[in-house]
């Protein structure tokens, strides 16, 4: 390949193949620069001037530190001397993102893979890069809209529940309005209520919390917010998602809790998971109500380097029938409902780095769906190796 940064060599007139091979590069959708063992910048395609925003004329002869942000730009030349030197590589042959500096100082995500030639002016080292912002971008606006859906599928579980949730909150409250009303008739009649009213007052304070805590606990789950990754052990977070369920239901049903012994914490948006286990309860319950004793067994227990939440019922087991489609949005039988459940909880486990699983069951048997989880410990474990490679990279 010719050192097209000879002033010498750029005078002569290209041959043929050299005038195809330019032309390949300048119609390449991907940026393509050559540098040469002294990270002089021999080749930079149409590509890399729109990317860049810099003219091919200006950027050959220069050092390829030109397109890099200072972090890249200080050890850049003693990496290429190392490689040289010692013929260890570290990212030739393997394509990795990095970051590039636009000419207005605008630093942007690049995939890079980097190839090696030797011509008859030395080894030189040939890049190929794609601007990320496009494809990243997309990422955002998908994990925006997956929020949204999250969100939405919550607020959708709510309503559901909103005839049950009125009758849970309606106790307190009347229970509070009769307290109220016991004091203003005692005072209407002229009734000595010293000795009485400390103690209605603070019956009538607990109904109030009581109802207060029906409202927060409603409000958080519904609450439109980001995804927020937390250290939590899992029980409580199942605990507390049960009685949300469970508020007003009049269903005669027997709730078996097992707790597993020992359990690693696990990194998770705590609302998130709280949704999966709303959901799961609530379908194990829908799935029992048909059996002669309905119940349901809810327990946790650990497998390796995951958690697992296990949530099994005692009915008819899942038809055949509906099993493919049984995760998929919109897919649902229920007259109620946006069939959306069971297609976002697994989404949510999914991008915790785990998993929900069904036993469909039946032959007497019922379901059980699994919430796999990875724990704590091992997901550190993966964080920290995945920094060693980087660093080694």
């Amino acid at each position: 390949m010719r050192d097209w940064s000879n002033q010498q060599d750029a005078a002569e007139p290209p041959t043929v193949s050299e005038a195809r091979l330019l032309s390949v590069l300048d119609t390449a959708a991907d940026g393509i620069i050559v540098i040469d063992e002294r990270a002089r910048i021999l080749i930079f395609n149409k590509a890399c001037e729109q990317m860049f925003g810099i003219v091919s004329a200006e950027a050959v002869g220069q050092n390829v530190k030109l397109v890099m942000p200072m972090e890249y730009a200080v050890d850049h030349d003693q990496y290429v001397a190392s490689y040289i030197n010692t013929g260890v590589r570290k990212i030739i042959g393997i394509g990795r993102e990095v970051r590039g500096r636009h000419a207005d100082g605008t630093v942007f995500p690049l995939e890079l893979s980097v190839g090696e030639a030797s011509t008859p002016d030395g080894r030189q080292f040939i890049g190929i890069l794609r601007d990320l912002r496009p494809r990243k971008e997309s990422e955002q606006r998908l994990a925006e809209l997956q929020s949204e859906l999250v969100h939405l599928a919550r607020v959708s579980a709510i309503d559901e529940m909103g005839a049950a949730i009125a009758h849970e909150l309606n106790q307190p409250l009347t229970a509070l309005m009769l307290y109220l009303q016991a004091i203003r008739r005692a005072h209407s009649r002229g009734q000595d209520i010293n000795a009485v009213v400390g103690d209605i007052l603070d019956k009538a304070s607990g109904e109030a919390e009581r109802a207060g805590h029906i409202i927060q606990r409603m409000r958080q789950f519904v609450e439109k917010r980001a995804p927020e990754r937390h250290e939590r052990d899992l029980d409580p977070l199942i605990d507390d998602a049960i009685d949300l369920t469970l508020l007003g239901q009049r269903h005669r049903i027997r709730i078996d809790r097992e707790q597993g012994t020992a359990m690693p914490q696990v990194s998770v948006d705590p609302v998130q998971i709280q949704q999966i286990v709303v959901n799961l309860v609530r379908n194990a319950i829908e799935a029992a109500s048909a059996a002669d004793d309905p119940a349901i067994r809810i327990s946790t227990r650990q497998r390796g380097d995951d958690v697992i939440l296990d949530v099994q019922d005692n009915g008819p087991g899942i038809a055949a029938d509906a099993l493919p489609k049984l995760f998929e949005a919109f897919a649902s039988s229920k007259r109620r409902g946006m069939g959306l459940g069971l297609a976002i909880s697994r989404t949510i486990a999914q991008n915790h780095g785990g998993d929900l699983l069904v036993d469909p069951g039946g032959n007497g048997k019922g379901a059980c769906f699994s919430l796999v989880l990875p724990a704590l410990s091992s997901m550190s474990a993966d964080l920290n190796k995945g920094a060693a490679d980087g660093a080694d990279g």
